[in-house]
């Protein structure tokens, strides 16, 4: 399902963060690969609520393995956007987004899905829902100016393979209130949904 080069650079940050008991999810591409079209990737996007407090314990559980800067993390923290760390072994990057507070942020923490992403471990990950990465997905699309042709097959992959199980309610109220309704409504014409 999802290149090995990925998984190996995810597993261990999956780890450390269950060991400190940090919610996180898996979203981005390797995200809408599980639920709908799956693509090639060179990088992995999660979204972790780290704490301030748990940063040492978290690069002295890494830190071996990836380059990881601390000031990076705790400037990430204050001012809740992102960092990133690169897995020695096989050059990916891990972009590690922190949640804004945000109610749309903490409704996909708590609907992640615990996902096998690998036929031969049984650990699961915890992987966005297919709607919360539709509408991450729709969000990304519209910050990038809405001209990325890849984000827009993504979100079009996932809506047709899901389409039986998809909660269109979910995502027409998110989609309103996070202003993403004229996109969310082209997305469903042009997956004939």
């Amino acid at each position: 399902m999802i290149s090995a080069e990925i998984l190996a650079a995810i597993r261990p940050v999956t780890l450390a963060f269950e060991q400190l008991g940090v919610a996180y999810l898996i979203g981005g591409s390797v995200a809408s690969s599980v639920y709908g079209v799956a693509r090639s990737t060179l990088d992995a996007d999660l979204m972790a609520d780290l704490k301030s407090e748990q940063v040492s314990i978290f690069i002295a559980l890494l830190e071996a393995d990836y380059y990881i800067s601390e000031p990076a993390i705790r400037d990430a923290l204050a001012r809740q956007s992102s960092f990133n760390l690169i897995h020695f072994e096989t050059m990916v990057k891990v972009d590690i987004f922190i949640p804004k507070g945000q109610p749309f942020d903490q409704s996909t923490l708590k609907r992640k899905q615990p996902t096998l992403l690998d036929k031969t471990d049984n650990h699961p990950f915890q992987v966005a829902s297919p709607e919360d990465i539709i509408l991450l997905k729709l969000d990304w699309f519209r910050q990038g100016g809405g001209e990325s042709a890849r984000q827009w097959k993504d979100i079009l992959g996932v809506l047709r393979v899901q389409a039986k199980t998809i909660d269109q309610d979910y995502l027409k109220e998110w989609a309103g209130k996070l202003g993403l309704t004229d996109l969310l409504d082209k997305a469903f014409q042009d997956a004939a949904l």
